[in-house]
């Protein structure tokens, strides 16, 4: 499991939850349930930083908390 903050929140659009990692430019997923969309959260984050190390971008440390949430 990643240490990135994740901001979850229900999308009525979509008909499902959405989650944003706000350190990784970008990086966002989806699902039908909060569990789903959480999982599949995970997923995106490792593929985020392994693309980030092939390409030679740097990768953002996770900072926790922030402030503005």
């Amino acid at each position: 499991m990643s240490k990135y903050e994740l901001i979850i929140y229900w999308s009525k659009e979509d008909d499902a939850f959405v989650v944003e990692v706000p350190e990784l430019p970008g990086c966002m997923a989806d699902g039908a349930t909060y569990e789903e969309a959480v999982a599949n959260a995970q997923t995106v984050i490792r593929e985020w930083v392994e693309t980030a190390k092939a390409i030679g971008r740097p990768i953002p440390q996770p900072k926790g908390r922030l402030m503005y949430a």
